[in-house]
């Protein structure tokens, strides 16, 4: 992955983002910083995100801000319109650039506001309850002023039809974090009664909307037809579609993955039972519970299931002009169908 990564960053020209750069260094996020750091000692999800901008720049935090350059480089200039092609820079129009900018602030600031945390379910090992609510205060201003810093750019691009996009976008994306959020505070997630179609929903408005409508909106800003708009966001859909499904395997595929981390159980039954039962006897029993799930066929449909999505997202793609940028956009989705 890292090597599939290291190599798209060099076709769209460079490695580092928005995030990393102009905007870490602004006086309002230098201020927001140094606020953050009032946070240093506790348990607070917000200084882990805050880490992921600085480190982990080869890792999700930045994977929308190269991904959708690609996606634009590989579609190329459009034949419709050419008087604004002097805009264009190693193959990218400037509009296209800063819509980039613009899907990362706003996936940023979403993963901000995930850092708000349960008040009602901490424990004193998380921190004094004082600076947990000034973190959670910290999580919704530093999101909001993103998220309005995203849609102020967004509105100077100046194209209704990208502004529409965008904003059922982010629609999207509050829909789906709410539904993860009511059903993992009320229900046991491993017995939730949800289907493969009803999940594929789920999982499509909280990953997959944001980077498969942004695509489509690059295509607009480059005037591209309506056939090549559906070609990028069908590609963004079932990349991240296919991307999520190997985030999700990995505790099942992956022999050296950590027994307490291959599941999330929040619900106060399973945190009461792991209290009664004890800590070594609840491990063994979430070991046996993941050796049980890979000994069954749900592993091996959902790894079906994953390249599914990335060959749908390959025939969308052979529809793009062959180049630099179309065959890293396909080396992406190899390396998240690869399992051995």
């Amino acid at each position: 992955w890292s090597q599939v990564v290291s190599e798209a960053e060099k076709i769209v020209g460079y490695p580092t983002s928005f995030m990393s750069l102009r905007c870490l260094l602004s006086d309002e996020l230098s201020n927001i910083a140094m606020q953050v750091r009032k946070l240093v000692g506790t348990k607070h999800p917000l200084l882990d995100t805050a880490r992921g901008f600085v480190y982990d720049s080869r890792n999700n935090l930045h994977f929308f801000f190269f991904f959708f350059l690609l996606v634009s480089k590989a579609a190329g200039p459009s034949t419709a319109e050419l008087s604004f092609q002097h805009n264009m820079v190693s193959g990218i129009y400037s509009s296209q650039r800063s819509l980039a900018e613009i899907t990362e602030l706003i996936h940023t600031a979403f993963l901000v506001h995930r850092g708000i945390v349960n008040i009602g379910e901490l424990k004193s090992c998380d921190g004094p309850l004082k600076d947990m609510q000034f973190g959670n205060k910290m999580a919704v201003l530093s999101g909001d002023f993103l998220l309005a810093n995203a849609c102020t750019s967004l509105a100077q691009l100046q194209n209704t039809k990208v502004v529409e996009l965008i904003s059922s976008a982010i629609g999207d994306l509050v829909q789906g974090i709410y539904y993860e959020n009511s059903k993992s505070s009320e229900e046991n997630c491993l017995t939730d009664d949800i289907s493969i179609s009803r999940w594929k929903e789920q999982v499509f408005l909280s990953h997959s909307a944001l980077l498969a409508k942004s695509c489509q909106a690059a295509m607009e800003l480059a005037k591209h037809s309506a056939e090549i708009q559906d070609v990028a966001f069908q590609y963004g859909k079932h990349m991240s579609m296919s991307h999520k499904l190997h985030s999700d395997l990995q505790p099942f595929v992956k022999e050296s993955s950590s027994d307490t981390m291959a599941f999330s159980l929040n619900s106060a039954p399973a945190v009461l039972h792991q209290e009664f039962l004890g800590r070594e006897a609840w491990i063994k029993q979430i070991r046996e519970l993941r050796e049980a799930i890979k000994a069954g066929k749900g592993v091996t449909s959902a790894i079906d299931l994953c390249r599914c999505h990335g060959n749908r997202a390959l025939a969308a793609l052979e529809r793009f002009p062959p180049s630099e940028a179309r065959a890293a956009l396909a080396n992406i989705v190899c390396a998240v169908t690869r399992f051995s």
